[in-house]
C-alpha cells in the first residue's frame, strides 16, 4: 500500500490512523526508519527486531562458533 503524507516545515509527518492501527501503533509508539537505495523503510520495533534477526541468521549460517551460546561460552573463557 502506498499513501502520500505531508511533511511539515518542522519536519513532522503523520501516519494515517488506519495504517497505525494495522501496525499496532494506535496509541503511539516508536518506529525505525532505514534509508535504502530505494527510499525510506518504516518498521515497527517488532519488525525491526525480526529484520535484524534475519540478517544475523544470513550472516552466521553454517559458520562454526557463530551461535549466541558459543559467544557466551567464549566470553567466560577470557574473563577468568
Amino acid at each position: 500500500m502506498t499513501v502520500q503524507v505531508t511533511i511539515t516545515a518542522s519536519g513532522r509527518m503523520s501516519l494515517p490512523a488506519d495504517m497505525r492501527r494495522r501496525l499496532g501503533l494506535s496509541e503511539g509508539g516508536a518506529v525505525f526508519l532505514e534509508e535504502t537505495e530505494d527510499g525510506i523503510v518504516v518498521r515497527t520495533a517488532v519488525q525491526a527486531v525480526a529484520h535484524a534477526q534475519a540478517i544475523s541468521r544470513r550472516l552466521t549460517a553454517d559458520k562454526e562458533g557463530a551461535a549466541v551460546a558459543d559467544f557466551l561460552a567464549g566470553r567466560g573463557e577470557w574473563q577468568e
